[in-house]
């Protein structure tokens, strides 16, 4: 299979669409590939659509948050080390700054505005950005009849409530275990990577004793959590409602911000490490928590660039990829089940999906804002 030429872009260029992407990112990691596969493969062709799904299914691999890895892994695959860095940090920082703004005014007053009637119609519009966007990926994906019974199983089991990091690597192994069974394997060997991180001038920061436990907290989740930024919650739950750092309605409030700001859902720790020790918790809960996706996405794409020769491991990313796809597809059906009690929600996915299918260059953003538009003035009704 051939793929499409590539453009090459300049580090400017990198900032300023993760820029974008992370003002505008609103909906969760599965929006956020659907935008990102819109911006870099349909309409800049930086990547082709080969190698943006063995991107995706690559980052749904180690642990972290998937969109944000995405950018990350995006930066290095286009501009090396230097792209590494700036797509990551500017996919973050929109995010960080407007929770940690919202945090501020949390800790001063004790309470979120009132954004229900705003952030209404804006699920039924990512939903339609999702289907779009994901679609054509799954197709592209599914080279073969088994890739096809692996996607579909993997979906299956999605909505069935098993667990993503057993569904990504049990396709793997599927794949894997046919292959064994239908031909025999060439020996291929990889080396070992061992990561290494560097606080910079945070380093006497974190070092005081509060802000060292929430970077250690953080650091240890960023490098552990899989699956989407979602499951991020239960960790939280854990480690600080349970051990009695916030309560429960600080972290429902946490979780609210995490959702209805753009960008990484990830930027709950913003919020959180605001309310534990103010602006200096939350930045280092950030830089511990992102940290990981940093080193993981560099040694990820050293080691993606050695293995996809091999057939065996062609084998194995290829049942990761469409497994990982099915999951984003999941998420669009467990939405879309959301939505089906109230007419005005269907009806601006419907308008939604209409507009994204007729105009497919149009930005992303607009879908966004627009769903969110009309939800506001359909409860006004």
């Amino acid at each position: 299979m051939s793929e499409q030429a590539e453009n090459k872009p300049s580090l400017k260029e990198l900032a300023l669409l993760f820029l974008k992407l992370g003002i505008t990112g609103f909906g969760g990691p599965a929006v956020h590939i659907s935008m990102m596969r819109n911006e870099v493969v349909l309409k800049r062709k930086w990547l082709s659509e080969e190698k943006f799904i063995d991107l995706v299914g690559a980052v749904n691999m180690i642990p972290g948050p998937n969109s944000t890895e995405l950018a990350i892994h995006i930066g290095k695959e286009k501009a090396g080390w230097k792209g590494l860095l700036t797509a990551g940090v500017c996919f973050i920082i929109p995010a960080v700054i407007i929770t940690a703004v919202i945090a501020w005014f949390y800790r001063q007053y004790g309470a979120l505005p009132d954004v229900q009637k705003i952030i209404f119609g804006i699920k039924p519009a990512i939903i339609a950005i999702i289907a779009v966007n994901v679609f054509p990926l799954v197709i592209k994906a599914g080279k073969t009849k088994t890739l096809i019974f692996i996607g579909v199983l993997a979906l299956a089991l999605s909505l069935l409530g098993v667990n993503e990091v057993l569904i990504i690597f049990g396709a793997g192994l599927i794949m894997l275990l046919l292959k064994f069974v239908t031909s025999n394997f060439s020996k291929n060997k990889a080396g070992v990577f061992l990561p290494f991180a560097y606080t910079g001038s945070l380093f006497k920061l974190i070092l005081q004793t509060d802000n060292l436990n929430l970077f250690l907290t953080f650091l240890k989740i960023g490098s552990i959590l899989y699956g989407s930024g979602y499951v991020l919650f239960a960790f939280l739950e854990g480690e600080f409602v349970t051990g009695g750092i916030l309560t429960q309605q600080q972290l429902v409030d946490a979780i609210a911000v995490g959702q209805f700001t753009p960008g990484p859902v990830f930027s709950a720790v913003t919020f959180i490490g605001w309310q534990v020790n103010g602006f200096e918790g939350a930045l280092v809960s950030t830089a511990g928590v992102f940290i990981p996706s940093f080193i993981f996405v560099g040694l990820l794409g050293l080691i993606i660039k050695k293995l996809r020769g091999s057939n065996i491991f062609t084998s194995f990313l290829d049942a990761v990829n469409i497994s990982s796809l099915a999951l984003i597809f999941s998420v669009c059906i467990t939405f879309g089940k959301e939505i089906t009690g109230d007419w005005r929600s269907v009806f601006i996915a419907v308008l939604s999906l209409a507009v994204c299918i007729k105009y497919q260059k149009l930005n992303t953003a607009w879908i966004v804002l627009g769903g969110s538009l009309a939800g506001y003035l359909l409860l006004l009704f």
